[in-house]
This record gives structure tokens, C-alpha cells and sequence, in this order.
């Protein structure tokens, strides 16, 4: 048995049934690291040794005779936006470099106590800004299923750890698709929690109003699992909402029948691969086969997602990344005076996707512009928001690809930003309203994975997650892996 390949829900029962231990786990999946990870580039830095002694304490623990959390010995990788108590987290920005928080985000403190190995922290697009991987300020993470292709972004390092083995499950951020995407791009499941559910405390923020930590995992169980864990109100964040979280492994039956599923047209129209299109049909079919009624469904102000996402999100970016000056933390660059410093610390600190999304926010925030711009942004955001409203209405989901293609080569894309943002059009709306949406593995593009993305109202990861385990039981994907 490869234990890095195993999902978390098999190895916990594993490690209570003392078939396994939770040190053979670490070593198996550093090994794993060891073999794999020169190709794949998913990790800033690895904590080998801080995780031997998690799983030296599980073990004891497990050995005492004592019930042990679900997830307690299990190897977790961390996106590197999200902070740790005396691990370095720099969003991979050159900028960051040699911050180390002096706190744990909450979720951090959640899976402390659920017992979890943390493995390291991975890769991302510079302040998660970017849908490659590519944007990181230390180099780009390669795709496990063919290493001169992307991984996706902004979370490719966490997707690309858990599909090539080097991590049982990740957390990720989804901003505008960025646990979604590249959990396509790399055939595992990603969920985006709806706003609110999961505190963003300790979450190095790119945009406040869009930003959501979630689950990477290798199979929807796991993903409910995870999302046990780290879901639920916090005081701390005050965007938490305090809602009374369920246990979502009880929503895994594959039972779907008289099941409303809309598929948006303004989702499956031009710019749709025709292999991708080949899937979601397929998955139409299966979906019908269990008894679910498909139907079209239109939400008219998409085609406004893409521009009021891109004034919105570098709107927020502008104003939170303004503490990056060289005084508190990280790079400071020397200058004859306070003013040159700044500059000189800025740009050299900051790549240039990030600069570009600093003077797009600033542009659009400024004296003259603001209700040209950002005020008219907030209000189409509002009728996007209307548009789910009334297709749940009608449908219990809504059915669309992930991303229009499967993962595209490295420096396809890089050159042009409009190209690389329209990567994401089939993701970033559910931002813009705060919705949860979840990408399943549903088939394969040649030897490439293609995923599909179930959107819910508010709150119904319940029904998210009992749509993605039917089709996953039901597609039958799940089992190759990458060829590494």
C-alpha cells in the first residue's frame, strides 16, 4: 500500500486500528517528498522534524489507549498565506521574506488540536494573485501529471502536494477560483466554502470580502473531514458567521435522486475546450442516471463577473498590501530618505502581477474615479448575487466546468494577463457572491484531469458535498494517478 496516496479517511482508521503508525505515516510521505519534490517545486519550506514529533505525540497518544481526533496523524500541507506560530509565511512574496508570525490563524489552532502533521508550507501566486503558479516570487510549481504544465493558482502548490502524494490533504484560499482551479488542473477536490463559514483569521489578506480558506483533498470524504475541522464562527474574524456547523460526512450518501441541477449557458458558451465540454456532458449523463432533472439556466450579469471581480479585488488589494512599506517586517531596502525607501523597498519587493493589481485598485479607488469605477463595481455585484438568488429558486445546484480548458504550459499564458484572468470566468462570480462551490475530478483530457464545479446557496456545503460523493462513486475517476 502507498500511504501517500491513501485517502486521510482510510489512514485514520488505520492508525486507531494500530495497523499503522502515525511516524511510519510522516516517513512515508517525506519520503514520498524526498523522491518527487525536485520535479514538482509545491514547497517553500518543509517542517520534517516538527512533524516527527506531531506524529511521536499521536502515537503515545493512540498506544495510552486514548480516542484520538479523526484527522490526528495525518500529514497536512499549508498554503503559504496563511499563518503558523514560528514558520516563516510569505505569501511567496519577496517582500515577506524572514516573516515569521508570532501566532497561529485559527484554522492553524484548529488542526493543532485536531492532532494533524503539518508538512510544510507550499507554493502560491505572489499574494495569491495569479491562476498559474507562475507569479510565485521564488520560482513556479510544475503540474504532477505533466511537469511542463501549470498547476493552476493561486493555491497550485497545495493542489500539486496532494495530487502528487507529497501531502494527504492541503488547505488552500479561494479568492476568485484559487482553490478551485488548480484542484482541477490536478484531479483532486477542492471545496470554497461559503463566505463567512471558515475564519480568515490569521489569513494574509489579498481581498477582505472575497478571500476564504478550504479543503484540498484527495476524495470528497476527506474534504468533509477537513471541513469538520475548521469550519465554524470565530470571534476573532469579524466576518464570521456564527453558524451552527453540521457534521458533513453525514451528507455522504450517494443519493441524488429528484435533484434540481441547472447548468448556467453563460458558462458553457465560447471559450469552452471541447474536451472539457465532452466531460460536463458525460457528467449531465451521469447525473441523470441517478435520477437528477438537468436543466439550462441563465445568469445575465456574468458577463460583467470578469471586469467587476478585476476592479474590486485590486480595489481591496491596494488598500491591504499598503502595509508592505519596509518599516514593520520583511524587505526594507535602504534610501537616502523615507519616501525613497518606500519606493525602492516596493519595487523590489513586489512582482509584477502584484504591482499591476496595486495601481489597477488604486486607479479604480481614486478621487474622481471611485463611483465611475469601484461604487458602480458594488452594484453590479449586487445583481450578480440576485442572479444565483433566483436560479436557486428553481434549482437545488448549479452544474459548470471548473476552467474552460485543462491545465495549459508553462508561459502560455504568463504574457497576457487578460488571457490568464479568463481562466478563471467560470469561478469568480461565486466570489463575488459568497457562495460555496466544490470542484470533483469527473474525467480526463487525454492524460490530463478535467473537473467540474457544483455551486450551492449559502450555507449548503451539505448539498455540495452529497452531489460531488455521487458523482464521484459514480464517475469512477479517482484511481489513476499522476505519472511521476
Amino acid at each position: 500500500m502507498e500511504l501517500f496516496f491513501t485517502p486521510a479517511h482510510e489512514l485514520g482508521r488505520l492508525l486507531r486500528e494500530r495497523k499503522i503508525g502515525a511516524v511510519e505515516l510522516a516517513d512515508a510521505v517525506f519520503d514520498r517528498i524526498d523522491a518527487v519534490e525536485l520535479k514538482v517545486k509545491a514547497y517553500l519550506c518543509l517542517l520534517r522534524e516538527e512533524a516527527r514529533a506531531q506524529a511521536r505525540a499521536v502515537d503515545d497518544r493512540i498506544a495510552a489507549g486514548e480516542e484520538v481526533p479523526p484527522l490526528a496523524g495525518i500529514p497536512v500541507a499549508v498554503k503559504d498565506n496563511i499563518c503558523m506560530l514560528g514558520v516563516e509565511t510569505t505569501c511567496a512574496s519577496k517582500i515577506l521574506k524572514g516573516f515569521v508570525p508570532p501566532y497561529d490563524a485559527t484554522v492553524i489552532e484548529r488542526l493543532k488540536k485536531e492532532g494533524v502533521l503539518f508538512t510544510g508550507k507550499t507554493n502560491m501566486d505572489e499574494f495569491a494573485m495569479g491562476s498559474s503558479t507562475e507569479n510565485s516570487g521564488f520560482f513556479p510549481t510544475a503540474n504532477p501529471w505533466d511537469l511542463e504544465r501549470v498547476p493552476g493558482g493561486s493555491s497550485g502548490g497545495s493542489a500539486a502536494a496532494v495530487a502528487a502524494g507529497e501531502a494527504v490533504m492541503a488547505l488552500g484560499s479561494d479568492t476568485g477560483g484559487s482553490i478551485r482551479q488548480p484542484a482541477a488542473f490536478c484531479g483532486v477536490v477542492g471545496l470554497k466554502p461559503t463566505y463567512g463559514l471558515v475564519s480568515r483569521y490569521g489569513l494574509v489578506a489579498f481581498a477582505s470580502s472575497l478571500d476564504q480558506i478550504g479543503p484540498i483533498t484527495r476524495d470528497v470524504r476527506d474534504c468533509a473531514l477537513l471541513l469538520n475541522a475548521i469550519a465554524g464562527h470565530d470571534p476573532r474574524d469579524s466576518t464570521s458567521v456564527p453558524y451552527a456547523v453540521p457534521d458533513y460526512t453525514g451528507f455522504l450518501v450517494p443519493d441524488i435522486k429528484g435533484w434540481r441541477i441547472g447548468i448556467p449557458r453563460e458558462y458553457v458558451g465560447e471559450g469552452i475546450a471541447p474536451e472539457v465540454r465532452a466531460v460536463l456532458d458525460r457528467t449531465v449523463d451521469l447525473l441523470a442516471g441517478l435520477g437528477a432533472t438537468v436543466g439550462e439556466i441563465s445568469l445575465p450579469h456574468t458577463k460583467y463577473a470578469l471586469p467587476t471581480y478585476y476592479l474590486i479585488a485590486p480595489a481591496e488589494a491596494s488598500s491591504n498590501l499598503a502595509r508592505y512599506d519596509g518599516v514593520r517586517y520583511g524587505l526594507r531596502v535602504p534610501a537616502e530618505d523615507v519616501i525613497s525607501m518606500y519606493k525602492k523597498t516596493r519595487s523590489a519587493g513586489f512582482g509584477a502581477e502584484v504591482k499591476r493589481r496595486i495601481m489597477l485598485g488604486t486607479y479604480a479607488l481614486s478621487a474622481g474615479y471611485y463611483d465611475a469605477y469601484y461604487l458602480k463595481a458594488l452594484k453590479v455585484r449586487t445583481l450578480i448575487r440576485r442572479d444565483f438568488d433566483a436560479a436557486f429558486e428553481k434549482f437545488d445546484l448549479l452544474l459548470s466546468p471548473t476552467s474552460p480548458t485543462p491545465a495549459f504550459k508553462m508561459g502560455e499564458k504568463i504574457a497576457d494577463p487578460l488571457a490568464m484572468y479568463l481562466s478563471d470566468i467560470c469561478t469568480l462570480a461565486v466570489n463575488l457572491a459568497g457562495l460555496p462551490a466544490i470542484s470533483v475530478p469527473a474525467g480526463f483530457a487525454g492524460n490530463l484531469p478535467v473537473g467540474v464545479q457544483f455551486i450551492a446557496p449559502p450555507f449548503a456545503e451539505g448539498r455540495l458535498l452529497q452531489a460531488a460523493y455521487a458523482l464521484e462513486q459514480e464517475a469512477g475517476v479517482g484511481t489513476r494517478r499522476p505519472p511521476l
